[in-house]
């Protein structure tokens, strides 16, 4: 199998990927929180994890990816008393969008999706073997908080200065702020808060924290020990430094070996929020006119680690650019319609797939990856400028594209070239640009006027004609 390198957040370095198992992946992803629609940064984290995904089957490797669904902490709760529902039914609407919005970016399906509250059990009997090797304790209201001065290393993924913590301070939330950072909750007990929404447990009634769901979850299905973890850089601390320190005084084992995080998404250079008018769910750019594929390609375009600035004006570039791309294909695919002979293209795939790859495998690179594209689109023009590309040639480009979109998943190549042009359509088309070349172009316009009648548009790029079926 080919080095794939990752910047392992833990090490802050690249480090060779190296899984457990040979050939095998296990891979936990943090999902959402379905208390609402989730938003477009939500998502630039999830297409990362797919392309992620994507780049592990592609030189491979067996993935089995875990991605949580969190569906009772403080936020779902909340919605759910002041929608006047039950919890399973407040959250059940947003879990049906969430499948439906990974959908329309094209993110392909984990292999399991556990809720957390149908690992309730999975979790009090975690939260009991801490309590028993003295990591947990009961608290004045029947709370179960983890001590964080009982785990030596506390701190060590997000590199926290552990003297800056305030001693003695709980935290029940389940979120809260760096500086307010010290024992937190693995149990919470209910009060009037929580309405109807608790469990019984050893400790009383009550709910688990958000931090404890995902190490039970994960535990369950990947195991004490699992390769990669991954999630928005905003879940390094706390939740993700909760999840090690409670995992690993449990098991007495190493969490996780290699945590890969997703940078923000900004909209107009500005962090999303609702309270600057620049907060959009999926839903509300599909509603501007914007396509699934668009967004993605937009999503994907910069590198996971880097801040990512969304604007309408990128978004329609990122139209744009595909539109352009089908042109491009469809153009390649009317020329493997002919029998012409010339370059086989087999010297630029292969360096373009090759630079591709090599991109890839570099801790998803994707300017890398981008580059080789656009250096096979621009090669490929310089055939068809010169008219040397054969219809071979077009159709290993062609099928190279398709290699690139089982990592990308935006060009749709068969869509682009999908149609079917008639043969007698195919050969006033040839006729045609046999005259253009010869400079008869009375001749030429008799031909664009038959094409025309017959249902058919022709228009002439430098890349040559492009045929389009008239709409009805």
């Amino acid at each position: 199998m080919k080095k794939i390198l990752f910047f392992n957040t833990f090490s802050r370095r690249e480090e060779e990927f190296v899984p457990l198992k040979e050939g095998h992946v296990g891979l936990y992803t943090c999902g959402p929180t379905v208390y609402n629609f989730a938003h477009i940064g939500n998502f630039r984290a999830y297409v990362f994890e797919d392309i992620l995904r994507r780049t592990l089957k592609y030189f491979g490797y067996k993935v089995f990816q875990v991605m949580n669904l969190t569906d009772v902490d403080d936020k779902t709760i909340r919605g759910a008393i002041s929608s006047n529902l039950k919890l399973n039914e407040f959250t059940e609407q947003f879990k049906k969008a969430f499948f439906e919005d990974i959908e329309i970016l094209r993110i392909e399906r984990a292999e399991v999706y556990p809720a957390a509250t149908e690992h309730i059990n999975e979790m009090i009997e975690l939260i009991k073997t801490l309590e028993k090797k003295g990591f947990a304790y009961k608290a004045d209201d029947n709370s179960v908080y983890f001590s964080v001065a009982k785990f030596a290393n506390y701190g060590k993924l997000s590199k926290i200065d552990m003297q800056n913590q305030i001693a003695g301070v709980r935290i029940k939330a389940d979120e809260y702020s760096k500086e307010n950072t010290a024992d937190f909750a693995l149990w919470k007990a209910w009060d009037e808060n929580d309405g109807d929404v608790y469990w019984d447990s050893p400790w009383g009634k009550g709910r688990p924290g958000w931090h404890i769901e995902c190490s039970a979850m994960s535990m369950k299905y990947l195991g004490k020990t699992f390769d990669i973890h991954t999630g928005g850089i905003d879940n390094m601390f706390p939740h993700h430094e909760d999840e090690i320190a409670q995992s690993e005084a449990a098991n007495e084992a190493k969490f996780v070996n290699y945590w890969l995080h997703c940078e923000h998404l900004l909209v107009n250079g500005q962090k999303m929020s609702k309270s600057m008018n620049n907060f959009y769910t999926l839903r509300d750019l599909l509603g501007k006119g914007f396509s699934g594929r668009q967004i993605r390609f937009l999503l994907l375009s910069t590198h996971y680690r880097k801040k990512l600035n969304f604007t309408m004006e990128i978004c329609d570039k990122a139209g744009q650019t595909l539109e352009n791309f089908d042109n491009f294909f469809r153009r390649l695919a009317f020329l493997t319609k002919q029998n012409s002979s010339g370059d086989d293209a087999k010297k630029i795939t292969n360096e373009a797939l090759d630079k591709f790859e090599t991109g890839i495998a570099k801790d998803l690179n994707i300017s890398e990856s981008m580059a080789a594209i656009h250096f096979l689109t621009r090669e490929t023009n310089k055939l068809l400028d010169a008219a040397m590309l054969s219809s071979k040639g077009a159709q290993n480009i062609l099928d190279t594209f398709r290699k690139f979109d089982s990592i990308l998943a935006v060009f749709d190549v068969d869509n682009a070239t999908s149609f079917e042009i008639p043969d007698q359509i195919m050969k006033l088309v040839e006729e045609r640009q046999n005259a253009r070349k010869d400079k008869n172009y009375e001749l030429s316009d008799i031909l664009r006027e038959k094409i025309n009648s017959l249902g058919w548009l022709i228009e002439d790029t430098p890349q040559g004609p492009r045929i389009k079926e008239k709409k009805s």
